[in-house]
């Protein structure tokens, strides 16, 4: 057994792939006061705002330094659907996006609520409009993907979904605090190995 050192500015993950083979058993919906809204070709300042909100506790970057031809791309992609998630007031607290461009399968490639909804049963009803989504396209998998700078109950919420665990990557990108893409503060029970000099 070995340990690897990661620069002071990188960090590592753990990343685990899960899967469902067959629609799970239709069960009473959670209900939850909040609603889901498509989002048809959103615009990319509206999607990155929201991306930013809902990802930002769980260090989320990727989308947030792509190109914006390459963020069109995708989200204006027919075979992607983007999801808002908003409270009675109409604030967006949340993001679901569903990518259907693998033939037979969908991937949950974004799920998320802020954190302030978090232990409310939320979660419950946000993945069951998922999933519901997702089987009704006639897929024959519906996977997704969370790793270990996640929230600490997401794997085995998903597991508790339906969801059962295929695959352990490791992966390792620049820390989006040290480039000031997100400020240091960001992510607190991440440690932020912030090397300049005192005083």
């Amino acid at each position: 057994m070995a340990l690897i050192p990661v620069a002071d500015d990188v960090l590592a993950t753990i990343v685990t792939t899960l899967e469902m083979r067959k629609r799970p058993p239709l069960r009473p919906s959670p209900g939850s006061r909040l609603r889901l809204v498509k989002w048809e070709r959103p615009t990319l300042e509206k999607y990155r705002a929201l991306f930013r909100r809902v990802g930002s506790p769980w260090l989320w970057f990727s989308r947030l330094v792509m190109a914006d031809d390459a963020l069109a791309a995708i989200v204006h992609d027919p075979g992607i659907a983007v999801y808002a998630v908003l409270d009675p007031a109409g604030i967006e607290v949340g993001m679901l996006e569903l990518d259907f461009r693998g033939a037979g399968a969908c991937e949950i490639s974004y799920f998320g609520l802020i954190p302030e909804l978090a232990g409310q049963g939320h979660g419950r009803w946000l993945m069951a409009e998922a999933c519901a989504r997702a089987w009704a396209k006639g897929v024959e998998r519906v996977w997704l993907h969370t790793c270990t700078l996640d929230h600490p109950s997401a794997l085995g919420f998903y597991r508790a979904q339906g969801f059962v665990a295929v695959k352990r990557t490791i992966e390792t990108f620049p820390d989006p605090r040290a480039s000031g893409l997100l400020p240091p503060e960001t992510a607190p029970q991440i440690p932020y190995l912030d090397k300049k000099p005192e005083g």
